[in-house]
């Protein structure tokens, strides 16, 4: 078993306000326009460093609506043949990118950015494959660049709370991880979660947040084994995952496009258990119990959506700094 994961630069700050001003104002574009788009930009505009700048979509109006909707000063779209993308990468003044489009479309986005010297926040899940991912980690470390895939949840303060005491030793050793995440997801082929030639499917789509759960409080395990299902147009569209880690410790995740579930995680120790309330990628509540009997409820609140936390990562960098922090990986 590795350590878990890194605990993110705002949670080792005496101010963890997202809001707060760091005197190192970013100006950020946006790649695409859709759904996370619109959340993301949304709790943007509440940080105080963070100038919403340009924003890019294939069709120069719905580039200038999202534009108008969400205070952009510019906005890109396909133009005589090129992309509206490459049009806001061509903007000196953009420090960071957002890029918000399709799962299969982000390798080439996020390539494209660090290339134009653009540090990099990349919608989950990052790319479709592992050599994708590995030749944008080269990219951006040869390069100096910030580079992190926006798992948005593993910022949340109740997160890094359900870390901070799986780690404290108040369930004494833990012994076993479960966490699930699904709905039914109407089909359709076209549809982003469902097509096949956009990453569609449980796994990329939902799958990072159980995972985090696992990370977070057992790091990285040392076996892996899955079972699905996989349907006529060769999409996932249910996953059981088991990790194993050699201190007696095993984990059960779950994620599904065709069935609801409870949404919970559980972390079980010698001492106790946590469990979540309210969807695991979001929880408002860590239920914790001693034993059988005590037990005692923690409640939390977020800032905007919630999307405000992943932000401030990246202002521990530098428009001209380096692509990670000290001590900490992206």
């Amino acid at each position: 078993m590795s350590a878990p994961i890194a605990t993110p630069w705002l949670s080792t700050q005496a101010d963890q306000d997202p809001r707060s001003a760091t005197g190192h104002p970013l100006r950020w574009g946006i790649i695409a326009t859709g759904s996370i788009a619109r959340a993301v930009s949304q709790d943007l505009a509440l940080l105080e460093d963070a100038e919403l700048y340009a924003v890019s979509s294939r069709t120069q109006d719905t580039a200038d609506a999202f534009a108008v909707a969400y205070d952009f000063a510019k906005a890109y779209g396909d133009d005589g043949g090129v992309p509206g993308y490459q049009r806001l990468l061509a903007d000196d003044a953009v420090d960071i990118v957002y890029v918000a489009t399709p799962h299969a479309q982000h390798h080439e986005m996020v390539l494209g950015a660090l290339n134009a010297g653009k540090h990099v926040l990349c919608e989950k899940a990052f790319t479709i494959n592992a050599r994708e991912a590995a030749e944008l980690i080269d990219v951006a470390r040869n390069r100096k660049l910030f580079l992190m895939e926006a798992v948005w949840s593993r910022f949340l303060p109740s997160m890094q709370r359900a870390f901070e005491i799986a780690a404290s030793g108040e369930l004494g050793d833990i012994h076993w991880v479960t966490a699930d995440l699904g709905f039914p997801a109407p089909y359709s082929p076209t549809a982003r979660l469902w097509a096949r030639e956009d990453g569609g499917g449980a796994l990329l789509d939902l799958s990072v947040y159980p995972l985090l759960w696992a990370l977070g409080t057992l790091g990285f395990p040392q076996t892996v084994s899955a079972t699905g299902f996989v349907n006529d147009d060769g999409v996932d569209a249910q996953n059981a995952m088991s990790l194993g880690y050699g201190n007696a410790a095993q984990v059960q995740l779950t994620s599904s496009l065709l069935a609801h579930g409870p949404r919970t995680a559980t972390v079980a120790g010698s001492l106790g258990f946590l469990q979540s309330v309210g969807s695991i990628n979001n929880p408002r509540e860590l239920v914790i119990a001693k034993g059988w009997e005590e037990r005692r409820t923690e409640t939390f609140g977020v800032v905007g959506k919630g999307y405000a936390y992943e932000p401030a990562r990246s202002y521990a960098v530098r428009p001209a700094g380096t692509h990670r922090e000290p001590g900490h990986a992206p």
